[in-house]
C-alpha cells in the first residue's frame, strides 16, 4: 500500500505545494495523510465481511440510478477514472523526463539538457550568492552570466517562453521525453499482461523505501546548510492553520486542495484498496458469513491484519510526504522555482542540490524513476481491475469471474498505452496530476458518505467498532466534505 501511494502526489504535488506556499500549509498536508484512513478501513471492513468489490458495494448506496446500469456513485467514479488516467499520463511523462535527463536519446536532447541544467543552476546559485556568508564576507559562486559563458551559443535550446533566449535563435523541443515515455508504457503493458506483478511489486517497493529514506536523510542534512535550513519556528508556523496569499500566476491554496485529494490514501486508493484485500485472500480466509462464532472470530482476526495494513502504511507515507513538503518549502520556495511543464523533474532535482551538489541530479533521478514508475505500474494494475468491475456493474460485460479476468488482462495492456497518448497530447505532467487531484477531491465526500453507509447500514452484529472509532469516522467524513466543497468553490473562483 505504501509502495503504491508514495509517488506522484508526494513527489510532484506535495513539493509543488511547498514551492508555492512555503511552510504555511503543512497542517493541511498532515490532515490529508491521516484523515482518510478511517474511511479506508471502513471500505476494507465491508469487503472483508461481504466478499464484495468496491464498485459493487458502492452500487448499493442510495441515490439516483439507471436501472441495471449502476447508480450515481458508480458513474461519477467513471468520470474520476478518466482524470486518474490523465494523472498516470503525467506520471509516465515524469518518468520519461527523468530518463531523458539521465539518458538522452538524441543529440538535440543532450544539448537541451546542457542549456536547461545551466539555467536551473544559475537560478539556484543566484539565490545562494545572495544569502550565503562566511563570517562577514560573501561567498562568490558562479553567476548566471558565468554559466552562460561556459556553453556555446548554439547550445541554447528553449523549451518555452519561460527560458531566456539571450538573443539566440530558438530551436525545436527535443523528443526524448516522449520516446522514453512510449518505451516505458509498452514495457508496462507487457509486464501487466503476462502477470509479472509480484516481482515488480517487490522491486518497486524496495526502490520506494530506499528513496524515501534518502529524502529523509536529505532533509536532515539540509539543516547543515544555513541558507536552506528551516527553523523550529518555521516548522511550527506550518501547523497554525494559516493560509498563504495568491501571488503572481500561482494559487497555492488551489494547489494544496488538489494535493489533498491525492496524497496519502486518495480517492483512487480508497476505491482500489478492497480489491487488493480480496486478491490477497483476506475475504477468502474469512469465508462466507454463516452467522457462526467461528466466522466472527476469523473476521475479527483479519480485520486486525487490515488495521496493521492501513495504519502501518499511513505512518510510512505521512513521514515521506512531510519530508517532500519540507524540501519544497525549504529549497524550491526560497529559490523561487516551481515544478511544472517540461522541466518539472529537473526543477524537483534542485531540492537535492544543497546537500548532494554535483551528485544531486543522479541521486534524484534514481528516486524519481523509482517512485513514479512504481505508482504508474501499480495504479494501472488497479485501474484494470476497477474499470473492468465498473463495466460489470453497469452491465456492459458479463458478471462471471472468467469474463472479468479476461477484461482485466485486456485493460492491463491498453491502459498504459492510453496514458502515454494522453501525455503526448498534453505534455504537462504537474497539471495532469493536479487535474486528477481535483477530481479525486470532489469524490472524497461521496466516498465518506459511502463509508458511513457501510458502517451503519451494512454492519455485522458483534463486529461493530467502538464509539471512539465512530467519532473519528465522522470527523474524517466532515473533513472530506469540507475539502470536496472547498475544491469545487476554488475551481469556480
Amino acid at each position: 500500500m505504501a509502495g503504491s501511494i508514495v509517488g506522484s502526489g508526494e513527489l510532484i504535488a506535495t513539493t509543488k505545494t511547498g514551492a508555492e506556499a512555503g511552510f504555511s500549509l503543512l497542517w493541511l498536508i498532515l490532515i490529508g495523510c491521516v484523515i482518510k484512513v478511517f474511511a479506508q478501513i471502513e471500505f476494507g471492513r465491508y469487503a472483508l465481511v461481504s466478499g464484495k468489490t468496491t464498485l459493487t458495494a458502492l452500487d448499493e448506496v442510495p441515490g439516483p440510478r439507471i436501472k441495471g446500469r449502476g447508480n450515481w456513485l458508480v458513474w461519477y467514479w467513471l468520470i474520476m477514472w478518466l482524470a486518474s488516467i490523465s494523472q498516470l499520463g503525467g506520471i509516465v511523462g515524469g518518468v520519461g523526463q527523468a530518463l531523458s535527463i539521465s539518458a538522452p536519446l538524441t543529440r538535440q536532447g543532450t544539448l537541451y539538457n546542457q542549456a536547461a541544467d545551466a539555467q536551473q543552476l544559475a537560478t539556484f546559485n543566484e539565490y545562494r550568492n545572495s544569502h550565503q556568508r562566511i563570517g562577514d564576507a560573501e561567498v562568490a559562486l558562479p553567476s548566471a552570466v558565468d554559466i552562460d559563458q561556459d556553453l556555446p551559443s548554439d547550445h541554447w535550446i528553449v523549451y518555452d517562453s519561460s527560458y531566456p533566449t539571450s538573443g539566440q535563435q530558438e530551436h525545436a523541443t527535443p523528443n526524448d521525453t516522449a520516446i522514453w515515455s512510449i518505451i516505458i508504457a509498452v514495457l508496462t503493458s507487457v509486464l501487466l499482461v503476462i502477470g509479472r506483478y509480484n516481482l515488480i511489486q517487490s522491486f518497486s517497493t524496495a526502490l520506494v523505501a530506499s528513496f524515501t529514506l534518502l529524502v529523509v536523510v536529505n532533509v536532515f542534512w539540509l539543516q547543515n546548510e544555513p541558507e536552506f535550513a528551516f527553523s523550529a519556528s518555521e516548522f511550527l508556523s506550518g501547523l497554525t492553520f494559516s493560509l498563504p496569499e495568491k501571488t503572481g500566476v500561482s494559487n497555492p491554496i488551489a494547489t494544496a486542495l488538489a494535493t489533498f485529494g491525492i496524497i496519502g490514501v486518495g480517492a483512487a486508493e480508497l476505491v482500489a484498496y478492497p480489491y487488493w484485500c480480496l486478491e490477497k485472500g483476506y475475504g477468502k480466509y474469512t469465508g462466507r458469513n454463516d452467522g457462526s462464532e467461528q466466522w466472527k472470530q476469523r473476521a475479527a482476526g483479519w480485520m486486525r491484519v487490515m488495521h496493521v495494513d492501513a495504519w502501518g502504511s499511513m505512518l510510512i507515507y505521512t513521514f515521506a510526504t512531510v519530508a517532500f513538503f519540507l524540501l519544497g518549502a525549504s529549497v524550491l520556495h526560497r529559490v523561487g522555482l516551481n515544478p511544472e511543464k517540461g522541466d518539472m523533474v529537473r526543477t524537483l532535482a534542485v531540492m537535492f542540490q544543497p546537500v548532494f551538489s554535483d551528485w544531486a541530479a543522479t541521486v534524484f533521478l534514481f528516486g524519481a524513476i523509482a517512485v513514479l514508475y512504481s505508482t504508474f505500474f501499480v495504479a494501472n494494475a488497479a485501474h484494470a481491475r476497477t474499470f473492468s468491475d465498473a463495466l460489470r456493474v453497469i452491465g456492459v460485460i458479463g458478471d462471471d469471474p472468467k469474463t472479468w479476468d479476461r477484461w482485466i488482462r485486456i485493460f492491463s495492456g491498453v491502459f498504459p498505452i492510453l496514458c502515454v497518448v494522453i501525455f503526448i497530447a498534453f505534455p504537462a505532467p504537474a497539471q495532469l496530476v493536479l487535474i486528477s487531484g481535483i477530481a479525486q477531491g470532489i469524490m472524497l465526500p461521496m466516498l465518506a458518505g459511502a463509508a458511513l453507509f457501510f458502517r451503519y447500514r451494512r454492519r455485522v452484529e458483534g463486529l461493530e467498532p467502538g464509539k471512539s472509532w465512530d467519532v473519528c469516522l465522522w470527523l474524517s467524513a466532515a473533513a472530506m466534505l469540507v475539502t470536496g466543497g472547498w475544491t469545487v468553490v476554488s475551481c469556480l473562483m
